[in-house]
């Protein structure tokens, strides 16, 4: 796969075994939020996706995605900014969807909050 193909934005099924303590664990899905300026990496910055639970309504770090038909999820999730980590592409098995622009806006304000930057 090439690194030109892996986007800002896109979501993607990826490997996080293995993992240690409370990190997430299994192939799941997540978000490239790393700059396409930076493609020379073989290295993406990618947010969690997890299910959704409705005690994550009032957490800040967690960004409530909907099912829609360009995001590829197959439930309500949620974009777990607290969890923001840099994986190795070879971790990226397949694009399954892309996120909206409104949703990217939040998931960037929520990771702004995580990370302390105005």
């Amino acid at each position: 796969m090439s690194i030109l193909s892996m986007l800002r934005g896109q979501i993607w099924l990826y490997n996080s075994n293995p993992s240690v303590g409370d990190e997430i664990r299994k192939i799941r899905p997540g978000i490239i939020v790393s700059s396409n300026e930076l493609g020379i990496l073989r290295l993406k910055v990618i947010v969690p996706i997890t299910g959704w639970k409705n005690e994550f309504i009032d957490v800040p770090w967690m960004v409530k995605l909907e099912v829609d038909e360009e995001n590829g999820l197959s439930k309500t999730s949620a974009a777990d900014t607290f969890q923001v980590r840099s994986v190795s592409q070879e971790r990226l098995i397949e694009q399954i969807g892309i996120v909206s622009i409104a949703n990217m806006t939040k998931i960037e304000k929520s990771l702004s909050i995580v990370l302390d930057i105005n």
